[in-house]
């Protein structure tokens, strides 16, 4: 059932063009088919993938709704930051970053904001 299943993540976007920008100029990404006018999808590796749909929620979240994981966090944040994709700083209990990266035994994380207000990370398994 859903164990065997593909899964693909919904993230909101106020404005869908603003949200093509972002995806395309700031984290190098196309999209792989537009759903319809006011939505469009993006295919990762693995056969994962999300979409971006138009509603006036987006950016109301204040938790993490997307990540990827990569072998070289350092890399990656390097290459985004080149982008101008600014990395936010977290100091609660639990979670501390310094320099935008968390870490613990299982690994290191970063977080940033897309242009909708989204908050995506990328993560490092240890």
């Amino acid at each position: 059932m859903l164990k065997d299943s593909n899964i693909m993540a919904v993230l909101p976007a106020k404005d869908i063009s603003r949200a093509k920008d972002f995806y395309r100029d700031k984290l190098g990404m196309e999209p792989s088919e537009s759903m319809e006018d006011d939505s469009v999808m993006y295919r990762c590796g693995n056969g994962t993938g999300f979409l971006i749909y138009q509603t006036e929620n987006a950016g109301t979240a204040k938790n993490t709704q997307m990540g990827w994981e990569t072998d070289n966090l350092e890399r990656e944040m390097e290459e985004l930051r080149g982008r101008g994709v600014a990395f936010e700083d977290y100091d609660f209990p639990g979670l501390k970053t310094e320099n935008g990266v968390a870490t613990s035994d299982w690994g290191k994380s970063a977080w940033f904001l897309d242009s909708e207000g989204n908050i995506l990370n990328i993560s490092q398994r240890a």
